[in-house]
């Protein structure tokens, strides 16, 4: 849209981002991202990778020549050379599921996910398989936060070492990060996670939530679950957590390995919308959401795809 005049921009940012709807990002003119009356956010995430380095073998019976993590790594390069407002999230679950975990343990995944350049990650339950001790070594290698909300480490010897929120800025846009976790009692052995306190997810979600928008003031606010997508029962999970909330605008999922062609959107308790999305597992896919913001830090609108490895 060659000559868009300041006018015209206004006019069209008013019609087209204020509803908040998911758009096709190509309708945007290139000049309102240069000009930085809009910025693009593009959140890219994983969950459940199982310790999945290699894709699958040319011989497997559903995923012949699948996913893997040297596949990601191209797909991450990929997406950050087209924006450098890139924010790379897990969901948990790293560990477990390959000869490399028996071998290297969580250090192997935690020094890649670092060369990768991921901005954070939660804990899976899997991430207990080897106990305490372990999880502490693989931190060593980790270049970037490993947040979690409700597993209260402070009388283990992880304290200190896990983040309850982090925050960081992309493009002038300010982000609020919290994590939650799915209860470790008859999912993980007792001596495996020692002295960690489980939390009610539920109101920690709120309290972190809260405290990231109205006291550091997010412009945006994603939750990094590991609680499952939804189950038959009353288990807590995301699809039962996201209506409770107020302030949380994107809960990137884990632990049920499902695959979303695109973000579930739901409303929340004052009735605007929320995402929640999860990506499969094994590398087998990743999640994109791109958001776009005013200048202001107000958030407009969203576009998403899946991105097959």
């Amino acid at each position: 849209m060659e000559g868009f005049s300041m006018s015209n921009r206004r006019t069209f940012i008013k019609q087209s981002v204020l509803g908040g709807s998911a758009l096709t990002l190509g309708l945007f003119p290139n000049e309102l991202f240069a000009s930085g009356e809009l910025v693009k956010l593009t959140v890219l995430h994983t969950n459940d990778m199982h310790c999945h380095i290699d894709p699958f073998s040319d011989s497997h019976a559903e995923f012949a020549g699948r996913g893997g993590m040297v596949r990601l790594a191209s797909l991450i390069a990929k997406n950050r050379s087209e924006n450098p407002n890139l924010l790379l999230l897990d969901a948990g679950d790293m560990f477990q599921g390959t000869p490399y975990f028996n071998y290297f343990k969580g250090d192997l995944m935690l020094k890649l996910m670092s060369q990768m350049g991921y901005d954070a990650g939660t804990i899976g339950n899997h991430e207990f398989d080897n106990g305490l001790p372990d999880i502490l070594s693989a931190l060593r290698f980790a270049k970037f936060p490993m947040v979690s909300s409700n597993y209260d480490f402070s009388d283990t010897i992880l304290s200190d070492l896990v983040e309850p929120y982090h925050i960081l800025e992309k493009g002038g846009i300010k982000i609020g990060i919290y994590g939650l976790g799915i209860e470790l009692n008859g999912l993980v052995g007792e001596l495996n996670y020692g002295k960690t306190q489980y939390l009610d997810p539920l109101p920690i979600a709120l309290k972190m939530e809260r405290l990231l928008k109205k006291d550091h003031n997010c412009d945006l606010v994603i939750c990094l679950s590991h609680l499952g997508f939804s189950y038959e029962h009353n288990k807590i999970s995301d699809q039962s957590l996201a209506p409770q909330t107020r302030h949380t605008d994107l809960i990137v999922g884990g632990h049920t390995h499902t695959f979303l062609e695109k973000p579930l959107v739901l409303k929340n308790a004052d009735g605007r919308q929320i995402l929640i999305n999860q990506a499969g597992w094994a590398a087998l896919a990743a999640g994109k959401i791109e958001f776009i913001f005013d200048r202001t830090g107000r958030r407009k609108t969203f576009a998403a795809v899946v991105n097959n490895l």
